[in-house]
C-alpha cells in the first residue's frame, strides 16, 4: 500500500484508516509512506548546491511524513518511507507502479470541484491515473 502525505490532518486520517485492523490486516500489509516536494527551477539550482538541495528535500519529506509514520508504527504496521521530487500526482503513481502497490490510501482536502479546477487536486489526478484502487479519506470534523 502507498500512503502519500502532505503532513496535514487529512494525511493523518488516511494513516488511521490504514492502521485500522477492521479495514486492513496489519500483518499482511506494508505501507510505503511517501511525500513529494516540487523540483526547484533551474535558476534556483544554479545558485544552490546539489547537496544543499538534497538535504532540504530530505528534511521537508521527513518532517511531512513524521506524524503518519508515528501513527502507523504505533499501531504495529510495517512502514517504508520515501521522499519524492517532482509533480506529486505523477511521482505518486510512478512509485505505486514501481512497488507493485495493491492500493493507494490518501487523505483528501475536499475543497470542492471549483477550487480543485483552479488549484488542482493531487487526489483527483491520482484517482484518475492510478494503477490500483485508490481510497480517499477525509477526516471527521
Amino acid at each position: 500500500m502507498v500512503l502519500p502525505t502532505d503532513g496535514s490532518a487529512n494525511s493523518d486520517a488516511a494513516a488511521w484508516c490504514a492502521a485500522n485492523p477492521k479495514l486492513f490486516k496489519r500483518d499482511e500489509i506494508r505501507v510505503h509512506v511517501v511525500h513529494c516536494v516540487p523540483d526547484l527551477s533551474g535558476e534556483v539550482k544554479s545558485f544552490i548546491g546539489r547537496a544543499q538541495i538534497d538535504r532540504w528535500h530530505t528534511t521537508e519529506s521527513a518532517n511531512a511524513m513524521q506524524s503518519v509514520v508515528d501513527i502507523l508504527r504505533e499501531a504495529g504496521v510495517r512502514t517504508v518511507t520515501q521522499g519524492l521530487v517532482g509533480f506529486a500526482p505523477e511521482r505518486i503513481i510512478a512509485y505505486a507502479k514501481s512497488v507493485g502497490a495493491e492500493a493507494i490510501v490518501m487523505g483528501s482536502h475536499g475543497r470542492g470541484a471549483f477550487l480543485d479546477a483552479i488549484v488542482g487536486s493531487v487526489a483527483g489526478r491520482v484517482l484518475a491515473h492510478a494503477p490500483c484502487p485508490v481510497v480517499l479519506v477525509k477526516p471527521i470534523s
